[in-house]
């Protein structure tokens, strides 16, 4: 428990440092951390199959597409970026305090289930797709939900250089 609290914190400062970020590239490095964040409560949570998909794809895939995104996009001059660092920081000043209340009241409030008791899966049963959708039913919604809310987060940036 303790070590899910601490990387629970690590993730917090992550995604904090991706959010305030003032370059793509350290907010795409600050995303990376959050996803290897995710990949080890995957692990403590006795989710290998979902970690290994996190890491690889999340950590890896995802930060090499965005890496190339970035490289495509030019530079905000330098007196634009101040002015917008301001602006951004008056925009997402409530996400830290959200964050500790919603992180409070699931560890008062839901019942954390123990991945590692789950019954073992029969070997006529063994595939990863009856896994997947019988036995990790929960870190397949997490996994949709990341994925969604990264292809969210990128339509955000684009909208908001595209305003620019």
């Amino acid at each position: 428990m303790t070590l899910i609290l601490i990387v629970s914190v690590l993730m917090l400062i992550a995604v904090l440092w991706t959010v305030m970020a003032r370059s793509l590239i350290r907010s795409m490095l600050g995303l990376a951390l959050v996803s290897v964040g995710v990949t080890m409560l995957m692990f403590l949570f006795a989710a290998p199959l979902a970690g290994v998909f996190e890491l690889s794809v999340c950590a890896g895939l995802i930060t090499v597409i965005f890496a190339a995104t970035v490289s495509l996009t030019k530079p905000m001059p330098a007196a634009d970026r101040a002015k917008y660092s301001k602006e951004r920081l008056k925009r997402y000043w409530p996400v830290p305090v959200l964050m500790l209340l919603a992180g409070a009241a699931c560890f008062l409030f839901l019942k954390i289930p123990d991945f590692a008791a789950l019954p073992a899966v029969a070997n006529a049963e063994n595939s990863v797709r009856h896994i997947l959708w019988h036995g990790r039913t929960l870190d397949l919604a997490g996994q949709v939900l990341l994925i969604l809310l990264g292809a969210f987060g990128v339509i955000t940036l684009f909208k908001e250089i595209k305003n620019q």
